[in-house]
């Protein structure tokens, strides 16, 4: 792979980008691109390619798409030897169950869509059990802790009940309001040796009443049983189609013709074994328990209308569990669903276990790597490793030990991100970014890595870690890096440590796509080349101004007559803006230590500003940082003389000593309040030309990532005003 041909079209909104990118003689091409203009969206269109997807233009989804991405023989990219490396992928380490198990990227995501569908199914069904059971309580939590005494073992019970839910035949049960038993009032007073005494008596009643009754049973076919089951009926036309029930008794059978029957029998039945004076005294015995306490009376109520519940009451914790699994079997779909999908992951789990075997030493590598190069409060180790060691798994799970001063914690996940800056939370997203790098090292697999703002939102530390694991890398000769940032110091830096200086290039939209040519100013741009052209270009002499106006600045002062004369060619100054192009060049020969200057030129510097500002309309596509330079000092001049001679008051004028370009906007806004559309002009010219002006040979970005264009735009209006008015 030693070129890539790119041609696109109507790729995430790069409208065209055709471009080659020759590996032959460096591993690494940077590309600045400023915001908006398709850094974005060419790492999705390679994401793409790495995906085995079809890209397309998600705002015009009907345009036609062309993605041709060639190496040098013609040949598509395969899509293995693609790797794009995003600012931060949320997929990576955001889910609490997988983020600490260090599997690759390929195989943590299909882990955690295992786990994500059977989350959902557990959702779903906690959320009808939560409705049908009508508590206030986290109903996983209660089933948890009523079948595993626990407050975490939600799945283990949900398992456990598997072959009792399966074999249950109905829900005697499910429409039992849980809060009014299982409620932390109703079982302490269950738990009372005088109210546990009373059940007890009117349970063993009621069990013999049971055991004589003629078609009920104990434990099988009870007045729960027996209404749930006339219910069931009942829904599902059973007796509508004409369907029979015949009911065994010692006495002889009976035959069941309609649901009016079934539920007179059921009556009967029921009235026969509650009518009992005998349980009757006893229930009257238990009811004198609860209503000496009044926060009992709303249970007392609930078992006065529900009286078959109370034998059962002898037993809190069994019954619990009887109510939980006829919940469960009222939504055995839903439980059936989640059981699949937990199997499922359980399943696969262990066959990642499998596959992580191979990818051990190589996550046992990337910590160390991570723990040496990143600067952040913890350190991370392999928490299980003696299970690793030992064979009993083959997954990494990794722990944190935090750090301040000599004291030290371990933390869980969740707790060490609540403690962590975003760009430290973030540097947990490189471990994976390592990881795939390394494994492709390891394996001397071939490729292509495009690197997508990867340091951004670091602080500078970690930034600088970054550079030096990206260099690294751009040694093995299997790599090819393409890095895009938005970060013109971003840009400065990796080119100042390993990207050669013809292998930078800037990005640039307009009507027909993008375009990607050699980038300019990456270096000092006044000493490496305004300073050197600053008698054969014009407009690099112009865009010399404000350094050399720095440089007498930082050195002589403000009160060097210099200074002053050189700011009489920033702002408009009727007095003082009448400098000759001879006086600056003797001022930058003097500056820069020229002995002789060039035989001197009468013209004003004023008027050649203007002069090379009309030609930057015309002088073609060339993106020069200069240009800018001229285009906005060209603005400035013409807006501050258009208002100066608009307000016509001199003496305020000659009072301004600092910030002039705003004071002058202020005083036309209150002197021509009405004139909307010409303050908004002005007030763009405030808002977009100061950092093209006051920049250094330090910190110019903001003149590299305004367009060329919107600069023109306001040249042409600004010009437009001032000769109309001098009209």
């Amino acid at each position: 792979m030693q070129k890539i041909g790119i041609h696109l079209e109507n790729c995430y909104g790069i409208k065209q980008l055709n471009a080659e990118l020759d590996f032959s003689g460096t591993p690494v091409y940077a590309i600045y691109a400023p915001n908006g203009a398709m850094k974005s969206s060419l790492a999705k269109t390679f994401q793409d390619v790495a995906d085995r997807t079809e890209s397309q233009d998600r705002i015009f989804p009907k345009r036609k798409t062309i993605r041709e991405i060639v190496d040098e023989h013609g040949h598509e990219i395969e899509a293995e030897n693609v790797l794009v490396v995003t600012p931060y992928d949320e997929e990576f380490g955001v889910n609490e169950k997988t983020s600490t198990l260090l599997l690759d990227a390929k195989l943590k995501q299909e882990y955690e869509r295992l786990l994500h569908d059977e989350a959902a199914a557990r959702l779903e069904l906690l959320t009808a059990i939560q409705q049908q059971s009508q508590t206030k309580t986290d109903i996983g939590v209660e089933i948890a802790n009523a079948i595993t005494q626990t407050t975490s073992g939600l799945d283990r019970a949900l398992i456990r009940l598997e072959s009792e839910v399966h074999d249950q035949a109905d829900t005697p049960f499910a429409d039992v309001p849980y809060d009014k038993i299982y409620n932390e009032k109703v079982l302490t007073a269950l738990d009372s040796k005088d109210l546990k005494d009373a059940i007890e008596e009117y349970a063993q009643r009621y069990d013999e009443l049971l055991s004589g009754s003629t078609y009920f049973r104990k434990g099988t076919f009870d007045y729960y049983n027996a209404a749930q089951i006339a219910r069931n009926l009942t829904n599902n036309g059973f007796f509508e189609a004409e369907h029979t029930v015949r009911l065994n008794a010692a006495t002889g059978s009976r035959e069941i013709r309609n649901s009016a029957e079934l539920e007179e029998l059921i009556s009967e039945e029921k009235n026969a074994i509650l009518s009992d004076s005998s349980l009757r005294k006893k229930f009257d015995d238990v009811g004198r328990q609860l209503m000496r306490n009044v926060q009992l009376r709303e249970f007392y109520d609930y078992v006065r209308d529900n009286e078959a519940l109370l034998s059962r009451l002898k037993n809190p914790a069994l019954l619990r569990q009887e109510i939980i699994k006829s919940y469960i079997k009222a939504h055995e779909g839903l439980y059936d669903a989640w059981l699949s999908k937990h199997r499922a992951a359980q399943t696969r789990r262990n066959e990642l276990e499998i596959e992580a075997r191979e990818q051990r030493t190589q996550w046992e590598e990337v910590i160390r790597i991570f723990n040496d190069r990143f600067f952040v409060p913890f350190t991370l180790e392999a928490k299980n490793k003696i299970d690793v060691l030992l064979g009993q798994t083959s997954i990494i799970e990794l722990g944190f030990t935090y750090s301040d001063g000599d004291e030290h914690a371990d933390l869980q996940r969740s707790e060490l991100l609540n403690s962590l800056s975003t760009g430290e939370r973030k540097a947990l997203y490189i471990l994976n970014v390592i990881f795939e790098v390394e494994t492709r090292r390891k394996n001397n697999q071939e490729a292509l890595i495009v690197i997508d703002d990867l340091a951004d939102s670091f602080d500078y530390r970690n930034k600088y870690a970054i550079v030096q694991y990206l260099w690294d890398i751009s040694d093995y000769d299997q790599f090819k890096l393409i890095i895009m940032t938005h970060n013109f110091d971003f840009l400065r830096t990796i080119q100042s440590r390993f990207v050669k200086y013809n292998s930078c290039l800037m990005a640039s939209r307009n009507d027909e796509g993008v375009n990607l040519a050699p980038a300019s100013g990456v270096k000092n741009v006044f000493a490496r080349d305004w300073k050197n052209e600053f008698f054969s270009d014009a407009k690099k002499k112009i865009a010399c101004i404000p350094f050399l106006r720095n440089i007498v600045e930082m050195t002589t002062g403000e009160r060097d007559a210099r200074y002053e004369q050189l700011t009489s060619v920033l702002h408009f100054k009727p007095e003082v803006s009448s400098m000759s192009i001879a006086e600056l060049d003797v001022i930058f020969c003097d500056i820069c230590g020229i002995e002789h200057a060039p035989v001197g030129n009468t013209e004003l510097v004023h008027d050649l500003i203007i002069e090379q500002a009309e030609n930057c309309l015309t002088a073609g596509t060339e993106d020069g940082l200069e240009r800018k330079v001229v285009l906005a000092i060209a603005i400035r001049l013409l807006a501050e003389q258009f208002v100066i001679e608009q307000i016509q008051e001199p003496d305020f004028v000659r009072s301004i000593n600092a910030h002039q370009t705003q004071a002058l906007i202020q005083r036309y806004k209150s002197k021509f309040p009405a004139d909307v559309e010409r303050i908004r002009m002005l007030e763009r010219v405030a808002l977009m030309t100061p950092e093209s002006i006051h920049l250094n040979s330090f910190m110019y970005e903001p003149l590299v990532d305004m367009s060329d264009e919107h600069l023109q735009r306001l040249f042409s209006e600004i010009r437009s005003i001032s000769e109309s008015s001098a009209v």
